[in-house]
């Protein structure tokens, strides 16, 4: 990826689509996901028009496969990432980021979805070895973000986005409860919190490594249980 604050290294091999168990029954398919966290309870709700990352990660979640992994890379104003199982015993120093399922799952990149404050996406890697933006099979981010004005919008259009305009519907909301409009577009949305966004400045607000120690938190932050609950 060219941001260097998002260097997701998380495929481990490359497949063409999720494969965990069976396919995922119809009944569940309109469920919202709730990570109870070491900061409180993130409720997520997922898009049916993304369904092969919305199938793949209800189905992580209904295998327990989220239940003790960190969020493992911070950004205050920017985001948080977890989904790599190798946090769950990784030692204080160890530097994450590489863990993941050994498939990927093909890009489901819609115009409507941008980045603003609270949106689920999956990680991935960059554009130089995956031209055609497979996401990781596990790992994902949600925004915290900042606000922006038009200028700064203007800025991101010109240098980030290589002179791609931002809907003016977009830009109202990154400038009134923010986001990451540089992202936009190139990674997959396939969620939003629907409630817990107290939670997501909670942990963004967490002491970090640094850039040179990959982001992690200094005092670990984890995803104590994922469950799937009916939505309201």
């Amino acid at each position: 990826m060219e941001y260097k604050w998002l260097l997701f290294l998380i495929v481990l091999a490359v497949g063409c689509s999720p494969k965990i168990g069976q396919p995922l029954p119809n009944r569940l398919k309109n469920r919202d996901v709730e990570l109870i966290t070491t900061k409180g309870t993130i409720r997520l709700r997922l898009y049916d028009d993304t369904p092969q990352h919305r199938d793949n990660f209800l189905k992580l979640a209904r295998s327990h496969f989220y239940d003790g992994i960190l969020f493992h890379r911070v950004i205050q104003d920017f985001m948080i990432q977890a989904g790599d199982q190798k946090s769950k015993n990784a030692g204080e120093t160890t530097r994450l980021g590489n863990g993941g399922p050994s498939y990927t799952i093909p890009a489901e990149i819609r115009p409507n979805y941008f980045h603003h404050k609270g949106v689920l996406a999956a990680a991935r890697t960059g554009d130089q070895v995956n031209p055609q933006r497979a996401s990781s099979g596990s790992q994902f981010y949600i925004v915290q973000g900042r606000v922006f004005n038009d200028q700064s919008l203007d800025s991101v259009e010109t240098h980030r986005l290589n002179g791609k305009k931002i809907p003016q519907s977009h830009r109202d909301i990154y400038k009134t409860i923010g986001g990451a409009p540089h992202l936009d577009q190139a990674y997959t949305i396939f969620g939003e919190v629907i409630s817990g966004i107290p939670v997501i400045d909670s942990i963004a607000a967490v002491k970090t490594s640094g850039q040179s120690g990959g982001d992690r938190p200094l005092e670990p932050v984890k995803i104590i249980k994922a469950r799937l609950i009916r939505r309201n």
